[in-house]
């Protein structure tokens, strides 16, 4: 990989691990399941409009807006409206790395390597330390799991993403957008109400709501649409194992944004439970392949956005 690729795959990383921030502005000027469900329609309808249909089976392009676009953000945005830290939920969704390779193998019936399974084994140990240190601080350790449940439900999208097996896959990314939307409204109806759903909209266009609208505009088109269409390109260009850990820069961009902007303070057992986490992420992270071998396990062909 050459020096602008590697500095792409930086930019990327910044852009997701920005976008929790992002996500944190938008929880404040719109209901969680209303933001998610406005997130992917602001996306869906050009994707409709302008994108071509990718060629892939209909079952694996709703399982992938199923579990990427609806089961994760229904999860992570609830977290993360009832406390979940902003920098802590960036790092609790790298859960999704171990999560898919662990599904692959129970459901797929993928090959689980010594490497993976010590990495998996180390990423769920930080995570479980974590979980203990939320429980012991605050008793609030619903969100962790919450966020974990986005992170399980990132990890099914990806198994329906690598059974596509879509020539196109940013075509796929875009139009898995089209699944979450109905789901998303029919449960903020049913949840939060329409009434609620006015009230935020009234403000969106006062001067007061433009930073939820910016934040809206940020999740959808740069995290989502830039991110991800640099990333795809970055994945087709070079070997998936050399891009993917790149992504382990999102939580350390996503922690730090947190501590200097919302003045979030990680503990020094949420810190070291960190660098367990992500050295245990990047040990499951299959290495890259040379001409002639078999093609990476799925967890390196998942990114890291939220």
């Amino acid at each position: 990989m050459n020096a602008r690729d590697r500095l792409l795959a930086a930019f990327v990383a910044v852009l997701w691990g920005a976008n929790f921030l992002a996500i944190h502005v938008g929880l404040e000027h719109f209901p969680p399941l209303f933001l998610a469900a406005l997130r992917f329609a602001v996306i869906a309808v050009p994707t409709v409009l302008l994108v071509p249909r990718p060629q892939v089976r209909l079952r694996w392009l709703i399982g992938y807006g199923v579990g990427f676009g609806t089961l994760q953000f229904v999860f992570l945005f609830v977290a993360m409206d009832i406390g979940m830290p902003t920098g802590l939920a960036s790092l609790v969704l790298q859960a999704s790395a171990p999560f898919t390779v662990l599904l692959g193998a129970l459901l797929l019936r993928e090959r689980l390597s010594a490497r993976q399974a010590v990495g998996i084994a180390l990423a769920v140990l930080g995570l479980a330390a974590i979980a203990a240190v939320s429980r012991a601080q605050t008793a609030a350790v619903l969100p962790v799991l919450l966020t974990l449940l986005g992170a399980l439900g990132w990890a099914f999208g990806n198994l329906a993403n690598r059974l596509a097996a879509p020539p196109n896959p940013l075509h796929l990314t875009l139009w898995m957008s089209v699944v979450p939307p109905v789901p998303l409204f029919a449960m903020s109806w049913v949840t939060e109400g329409t009434a609620s759903w006015g009230a935020a909209l009234r403000a969106a266009v006062t001067p007061a709501g433009l930073p939820g609208v910016l934040a809206l505009a940020y999740t959808a088109v740069l995290a989502t649409v830039v991110g991800t269409g640099i990333w795809t390109a970055l994945m087709r260009r070079h070997p998936a194992g050399v891009v993917a850990p790149f992504s382990l820069l999102v939580p350390v961009v996503g922690i730090a944004l947190a501590a200097l902007v919302l003045h979030e303070r990680p503990s020094a057992v949420e810190l070291a439970a960190a660098v367990v986490i992500v050295g245990g992420v990047l040990l499951g992270t299959p290495r890259a392949v040379r001409a002639g071998d078999h093609p990476p396990e799925p967890l390196a062909r998942t990114a890291a956005s939220a």
